[in-house]
């Protein structure tokens, strides 16, 4: 498989997983590629992922958003530590979902625990990365932040 492939591989799944997790109506935008660094304003979780991809899944958002997807999954609304607790759960069941989807197609990754981040926060150590705007009806916005180390 080339690497283009593999890119197109792995965000379709990472599009993929997003939409079989998140029990909402979903609006996804085209990926568009950026360069470091990436400034989060809120809250986001960060998964790292290692096999035949090296990269980092990133999901970014406003509180109210992850705390509205959380309503909605559970029935209740979350916050403070819940809501960081949820964030890095929600992180990791989308980047866990991924792993098999794209198991599926032959590629291989494993995944490290998430890692929430709070506040405002600049990510640097990549080269290019890509950004899927996904619209949640009546939440707002997440972003999804695929880093991938093409150099492997």
């Amino acid at each position: 498989m080339s690497l283009s492939q593999k890119v197109t591989t792995i965000l379709n799944g990472t599009i993929d997983s997003v939409k079989s997790i998140v029990p909402m109506t979903l609006t996804i935008d085209k990926p568009s590629l950026f360069t470091e660094p990436f400034t989060q304003t809120s809250i986001g979780v960060l998964i790292g992922m290692t096999g035949d991809v090296r990269g980092r899944l990133m999901i970014e958002g406003d509180e109210n958003i992850f705390g509205g997807i959380g309503e909605t999954m559970f029935g209740m609304q979350l916050e403070g530590e819940m809501l960081e607790s949820f964030t890095g759960e929600l992180g990791n069941m989308i980047a866990g979902n991924l792993a098999t989807i794209i198991s599926q197609k032959g590629i291989t990754i494993d995944i490290t625990p998430p890692t929430v981040l709070v506040g405002q926060t600049k990510i640097y150590g990549f080269d290019k990365a890509f950004r899927v705007p996904v619209h949640i009806e009546g939440k707002g916005e997440i972003q999804l932040i695929l880093t991938m180390d093409l150099n492997d």
